[in-house]
């Protein structure tokens, strides 16, 4: 694609927390900006686990990238739908599956994937919530069980319908664990009487000996008990070897036959094909980068949240793969680059970390504070109130959650399958 002005060419690489507080705070004026992103829209992925659990509808956690670069502060960017699948660092060039653009600096914040961890054929086998379509597809086979369960006479084909198995203890796991723990206990005797509570099992298995293991002793400890409370089946120190046929196998010998199996066990930075000087290798698949979020050895390239490997002495295995991260970092970088004289290394402003288990059950962890029941989940709730985009999303959050959680309701347990014809790949594919 040919410039379209005289100003150097910044080619921004997704649309996540990292790459829009980064375009919020750059001087869009010095620069002629595109935006690329394989979505149209941003999503809020601390949400994704209410998607799947049908506790929020997916436009609530989603913001039109469109309607946010009209906002003053991002005039002038533009975006292109597509995935970066090659970065020529030769060229200054990078090719989506749509079109080859050219670059003068590169802002590389395509965040993270699944880590199947060397088993590759859990990519088709297992369901995962580490994006909107993939909690859209988690929430609609969840419904299409307990559906389908009602109708079911075999007891093992049933028993095998009603099993939920989650793979993986970070808050990702205990939020999804927990969200389908709630409705065992509350939704089942209402919505679906002919389903006993006690035939429907919710098992969490942790390959180490805690939950939550980023966060305290107090805060692993109070998740455990929240999952008694909920009839989650907490499975520590359990590993897994491989999942096939509705058999998930267990590196003990012990098997779970299961239907649905969700997994939350691990991330690793968006891959990509490069062509000349190219990255090192860090832990996860990241990037590694400098104290300025240039990555190492390439001109011109810099890398943001997730995708990118950044250690210094306080986190000497670099940064957490958080939303806080991204978000600190991309503002830095803007600053940075608005103002290249002025420039500071960026340093991590570590600001706590939450998860939540349910109704009145969640954890936090504030600097030295702990705190866990309901006053961590008031907390849980007005940090990721404040955090969604736009007006309309954080009153439609607020609003169902409300309801919620005075009438153990929701009207999004609907059964939407995509139709079958006509048959088309996207455009272009």
């Amino acid at each position: 694609m040919n410039q379209t002005s005289d100003k150097p060419r910044m080619i921004v690489i997704g649309g996540g927390f990292a790459g829009l507080n980064f375009l919020k705070k750059l001087d869009t004026t010095q620069w002629d900006i595109v935006l690329i992103d394989r979505n149209n829209y941003h999503s809020f992925p601390p949400l994704f686990y209410q998607v799947a659990s049908s506790g929020l509808d997916p436009g609530s956690i989603s913001f039109p990238l469109r309607r946010e670069m009209r906002r003053r502060h991002m005039q002038g960017v533009r975006y292109h739908m597509g995935e970066v699948k090659c970065i020529d660092t030769t060229k200054h060039q990078v090719h989506t599956q749509y079109e080859t653009l050219n670059y003068d600096k590169l802002i590389i914040a395509a965040g993270s994937t699944n880590n199947y961890f060397n088993i590759p054929e859990l990519e088709k086998h297992v369901y995962t919530i580490k994006s909107t379509a993939e909690a859209i597809r988690c929430r609609n086979d969840i419904l299409d069980r307990l559906e389908r369960a009602t109708l079911e006479r075999d007891p093992a084909t049933r028993r095998r319908m009603l099993t939920f198995t989650i793979i993986g203890g970070g808050p990702a796991g205990v939020e999804i664990a927990g969200a389908l723990g709630e409705m065992k206990r509350y939704i089942l005797k209402r919505e679906y009487p002919t389903i006993d509570p006690d035939e429907v099992n919710v098992i969490l298995l942790e390959g180490s000996d805690k939950l939550l293991r980023a966060m305290s002793e107090q805060s692993s400890a109070h998740a455990l008990e929240y999952m008694g409370h909920l009839m989650v089946e907490v499975r520590l120190n359990t590993a897994v070897q491989t999942y096939e046929n509705g058999v998930v196998h267990i590196a003990d010998g012990s098997e779970i036959i299961s239907d649905t199996v969700i997994w939350t066990a691990g991330i690793t930075g968006i891959p990509f094909e490069w062509i000349g000087q190219q990255p090192d290798k860090a832990p996860g698949g990241r990037i590694p980068v400098d104290e300025f979020n240039h990555v190492q050895g390439i001109d011109d390239v810099y890398a943001l949240g997730d995708i990118c490997y950044h250690a210094d002495e306080t986190w000497p295995r670099g940064c957490p793969q958080l939303a806080q991260v991204a978000i600190q970092q991309g503002r830095r970088l803007a600053k940075n680059l608005n103002k290249p004289h002025k420039k500071k290394p960026f340093k991590y402003n570590d600001k706590g970390t939450m998860a939540t288990v349910g109704r009145n059950r969640a954890v936090a962890d504030i600097g030295k504070m702990h705190f866990y029941g309901r006053p961590a989940w008031f907390t849980w709730m007005f940090v990721h109130l404040i955090s969604l985009l736009g007006m309309r999303n954080k009153l439609t959050v607020l609003i169902t959650w409300t309801w919620s959680y005075f009438t153990y309701s929701s009207s999004l347990r609907l059964l939407i399958h995509p139709t079958r014809y006509p048959k088309r790949t996207r455009w272009g594919e």
